[in-house]
């Protein structure tokens, strides 16, 4: 198998938790992530062989995806194109229609829709979404049409997204509308994050300077509750 079949599968691997026996234990009992995993094989095999070779790969990828879909109800398009670390951390349905593009290490919840707004394409406005690295969808989330996710942003539980938003940004309601730009620093984690250049320059924008006022004291206690 390629390298970058391996390397995306290991990149996936490794979001599902901080050690071997974590991540064996949650690839057992998680079946959306068996999805993911058939999800990067067909692809794999879509990107690598011309069509006649990958004929005689159908009697395989075809009962694959068709099983994994009703076993697990996640829709991974082949045509699709995710990016490696891509984390679903409960079963159910989870639709990423054909042509959409989800970045690097993002985690998608159950009842999500990425995809077309619907019909086949017509125009600029029929276009697939495009999500950006790092980003967090939650449950019963909705990004659909030609729009664009930032990286590190934040997608509410039930959101509905029919509008591009900027990087960092939290988004919640229908339609969505950006709540804050804290971001998805909370909720995304995977290996060497400390050290990603990437997360690190996002962070360190969100976070900013301490206000002048603040410099130099000691900020209150948070509650724990």
């Amino acid at each position: 198998m390629g390298a970058d079949l391996l390397s995306d599968i290991r990149q996936d691997w490794w979001r599902c938790g901080p050690t071997a026996r974590a991540r064996v234990r949650e690839v057992i009992h998680n079946p959306a992530m068996w999805a993911v995993f058939v999800y990067r094989f067909r692809r794999w095999v879509a990107e690598t062989f011309p069509r006649p070779v990958r004929w005689l790969f159908a009697p395989l990828t075809g009962p694959l995806g068709v099983g994994v879909g009703l076993l697990t109800h996640v829709q991974l398009d082949t045509s699709a194109r995710v990016g490696p670390g891509l984390y679903l951390p409960h079963l159910g349905t989870v639709v990423i229609g054909p042509g959409s593009v989800v970045g690097r290490n993002c985690t998608i919840a159950h009842c999500v829709t990425v995809g077309r707004r619907g019909g086949p394409p017509a125009g600029p406005e029929d276009g697939v979404p495009v999500i950006g690295d790092r980003v967090y969808i939650g449950p019963g989330a909705a990004i659909v049409g030609p729009v664009s996710v930032g990286d590190d942003s934040l997608i509410s539980a039930g959101a509905v997204v029919i509008k591009s938003i900027p990087v960092r940004s939290v988004v919640g309601g229908s339609p969505g509308r950006v709540l804050s730009r804290e971001g998805s620093f909370d909720l995304i984690e995977y290996r060497g994050m400390e050290s990603d250049p990437a997360r690190v320059a996002a962070l360190a924008a969100a976070t900013g300077p301490p206000p002048a006022a603040t410099v130099g004291q000691t900020a209150p206690e948070r509650a724990v509750t």
